[in-house]
């Protein structure tokens, strides 16, 4: 392959659950720009046509190539083991799964109840399970395949309020970290993107108190949030041909904020 078509993705299909808003969404967009044809999983069925509709206008620039690739609407919910099961019994191969699905409740660890533990754990970590036991073996059986999950900065770096979704994603990187070992000689690759923060409907609550959006603007060495498309270069990445030799790894996509260490507390 030319150095040119490393990030093409003409002839692929990739499955992005939970693209209906957010990362998910730009990372069907950003997907489907590359030439693959994107199957979107979500509960949102309005917004995940609204994303399918967004990654259809996409038009190349001048010479750049052919158009952006087909694009489907499935409703699952990640959390029903039978629906997960059987769309991809339905989906049949596909060479790529990205998963963007994702909760947070943030709460002191005095404050949390069994609910708000089950429900971050369920969608953050739980949902993989199925999503990964259901669509790793078809990729195992072609020789071929990327899987990549949303992890985030949280999952090295804590602060307070952040307990069970932090759990979560340290718990996600190690998951897929094993599963690249377990699926790693049938030449399937498992990674994570960890961003920092990102403006999207999961950080409504931060976006709201202007002095916690504007300390967490200046905790990153970017001094400033990221959009969700500057999240959806490095899922486009770790799906194509560029990361072929890439596997139980992290990208973290966080403006610095690890690297400088940024802190705030929030009054929770």
């Amino acid at each position: 392959m030319g150095y040119a078509d490393l990030f093409r993705l003409d002839g692929r299909r990739v499955a992005v659950v939970g693209g209906a808003s957010g990362i998910g969404r730009e990372s069907v967009r950003a997907l489907a720009a590359h030439g693959a044809e994107v199957l979107i999983a979500d509960k949102d069925v309005p917004g995940a046509e609204e994303t399918a509709r967004l990654a259809a206008a996409e038009r190349p620039a001048p010479g750049a190539g052919p158009g952006p690739g087909p694009v489907s609407v499935h409703r699952l919910d990640v959390l029903d083991d039978v629906a997960v099961r059987e769309a991809a019994a339905q989906w049949g191969a596909v060479d790529g799964l990205v998963v963007t699905v994702g909760a947070n409740v943030r709460k002191r660890i005095a404050d949390y109840t069994p609910h708000d533990f089950e429900r971050v754990m369920a969608l953050n970590l739980r949902a993989y399970l199925t999503l990964v036991q259901s669509m790793a073996p078809g990729m195992a059986a072609r020789g071929r395949g990327s899987v990549v999950g949303l992890a985030s900065m949280r999952a090295f770096q804590v602060e307070a309020g952040q307990s069970v979704y932090a759990a979560s994603k340290a718990g996600l990187v190690q998951f897929l970290r094993t599963a690249a070992e377990e699926w790693g000689p049938s030449g399937v690759r498992f990674n994570a993107v960890a961003p920092g923060v990102v403006r999207t409907p999961l950080t409504d609550q931060i976006a709201a108190d202007p002095q916690w959006y504007e300390a967490y603007a200046q905790a990153s060495a970017l001094r400033r949030w990221a959009g969700a498309e500057e999240i959806a270069g490095a899922v486009t990445y770790l799906v194509s041909d560029a990361s072929t030799y890439v596997t139980g790894s992290v990208l973290t996509v966080d403006g610095g904020w690890t690297a400088v260490d940024g802190r705030y507390e929030p009054s929770l």
